[in-house]
């Protein structure tokens, strides 16, 4: 079947996470710099999240772009990934509300762990779809920003409760390792393209 109804359901949960974040952000009371203050914690784990998000949203992007057409086994793992994506807003607003501490931020990062896990679930349905020609195979490779990941999010939850600042700086830590945009899958596909082009008649 087609990716055309995948990919747009898939835009439109995105988006609306993204809604219900900025929704936590309060007005305050007051007219002063210092009204804002208190929001502070939330908005900077409403940035941290909205960087999550839109790095979830480009590969995602990038991952079907490279997919040639959708199993149901696709779409199961597909809805596993934005369930867990769409818990973002809960933990976001808890662990901003209060102020990073280490309850909220460890379940703030089993989420991401999770998210995590289902993004591969999902990379690996549909490199099992494709077959052994799968572009999005070729273009994993070793994948070792994939595999890191959970790593240091498994660390991160841990050293919560030692010092939930360091789980923090984690989370940051990941979140730049994917924020320089992957163009594996968009170099498989030129290559690809370049070859088609060079064997046409």
């Amino acid at each position: 079947m087609g990716k055309g109804r995948l990919e747009a359901f898939s835009d439109g949960v995105l988006a609306i996470i993204i809604t219900i974040m900025v929704l936590e952000l309060k007005v305050p009371h007051g007219t002063s710099v210092d009204a804002l203050m208190p929001l502070l914690p939330v908005f900077l784990s409403y940035v941290l999240s909205f960087v999550y998000v839109g790095i979830y949203w480009n590969n995602h992007h990038h991952m079907l772009h490279a997919t040639h057409a959708v199993s149901g086994r696709i779409l199961w793992a597909n809805l596993h990934l934005l369930f867990w994506l769409s818990l973002f807003p809960f933990t976001t607003a808890w662990m901003g509300e209060n102020h990073f501490q280490a309850t909220p931020s460890a379940i703030y990062g089993v989420v991401l762990l999770m998210a995590a896990i289902a993004y591969w679930l999902l990379q690996q349905a549909i490199i099992a779809s494709e077959g052994e020609s799968s572009v999005l195979k070729a273009a994993v490779g070793t994948d070792w920003k994939g595999k890191l990941s959970p790593l240091l999010y498994l660390i991160a939850i841990v050293s919560t409760f030692a010092s939930a600042w360091l789980a923090q700086a984690i989370y940051v830590v990941v979140a730049l390792i994917w924020l320089i945009p992957d163009r594996r899958i968009e170099r498989v596909l030129q290559r690809k393209e370049s070859f088609t082009d060079g064997k046409a008649p």
